[in-house]
């Protein structure tokens, strides 16, 4: 295992992510600690601090990395994900588009982005992961594309709904503009809009519109061969029921970080017969 992917192993321990890739057969497993270890390095490089240059020169270190890798010349701390590469398909634009989003994080902090700039953000830090993911876990072209596209914006329409505080304390606000702007918000600076008890009014939109995507990929999943959607079903369930207990506590100042309800990540593993 390479350096990188032996380092993903530890960080995801303990979370959702993990527990769905523990599922998983050890080839495609391993597969997506590759993945998930190249998502960690180059999420690490947007979060980091000192100057953004440093942090984009970062990001196009990767993405060289990356093209050498798909030339056949193969960095050596890249051996595990090249041999994904290789096994499941993985295509150099999805890797691409990861190093983008992250590139949108490291250029300057994000405030307020209108939704069209969210969405485009969601597709290259969420779906494009879940197109290389689902290649992995075996689902066909069409339908895997339509999951990737659908669970990436759920699962991070909820990050950005259960990070609220952690951004604004980074400096960065999420939220998108419309919504912020239909509910009364009226500064983007992130503390500020954290501490307003109108931000919880543009929260159920954003909830609202994550909740839909969950259910058009609980659908494109009840269609698919049951062993390719087991590892998302299970991610869907648990950021589902961190949504579920969001919109319940609701979304005012102050907050509490909503975990994965235990139960339901249980009833999942048994009822997807994943025990």
């Amino acid at each position: 295992m390479s350096e990188t992917a032996a380092e993903a192993v530890p960080a995801a321990r303990g979370s959702s992510f993990y527990l769905a890739m523990r599922i998983l057969p050890p080839d495609r497993r391993s597969a997506m600690y590759s993945v998930y270890g190249f998502c960690r390095a180059v999420d690490d490089i947007a979060d980091e601090g000192g100057p953004s240059a440093e942090r984009l020169d970062g990001l196009e270190r990767w993405r060289r990395d990356i093209a050498l890798l798909f030339a056949g010349q193969t960095p050596p701390n890249l051996g595990d994900l090249a041999e994904a590469v290789r096994r499941f398909g993985l295509r150099k634009a999805d890797f691409d588009a990861v190093i983008d989003g992250m590139a949108m994080d490291a250029e300057r902090d994000i405030r307020a982005p209108d939704w069209a700039t969210l969405d485009l953000y969601c597709d290259r830090v969420a779906s494009a992961v879940g197109r290389l993911s689902v290649r992995i876990f075996g689902l066909p072209q069409e339908p895997g594309e339509a999951l990737a596209y659908h669970l990436g914006r759920a699962l991070q329409l909820t990050n950005i709904l259960r990070d609220i505080d952690e951004d604004a304390s980074a400096g960065r606000l999420y939220l998108p503009r419309e919504a912020l702007d239909a509910a009364g918000v009226t500064t983007d600076e992130p503390l500020a809009a954290a501490a307003d008890p109108k931000l919880a009014q543009a929260c159920v939109e954003v909830a609202a519109r994550a909740r839909e995507h969950f259910e058009t990929a609980q659908s494109i999943m009840a269609a698919a061969p049951r062993a390719a959607v087991k590892a998302p079903r299970l991610m869907a369930v648990a950021y589902g029921s961190i949504l579920d207990r969001m919109v319940k506590e609701g979304f005012a100042p102050p907050r509490r970080r909503a975990r994965a309800n235990r139960l339901r990540l249980l009833g999942a593993l048994l009822r997807y017969g994943i025990l």
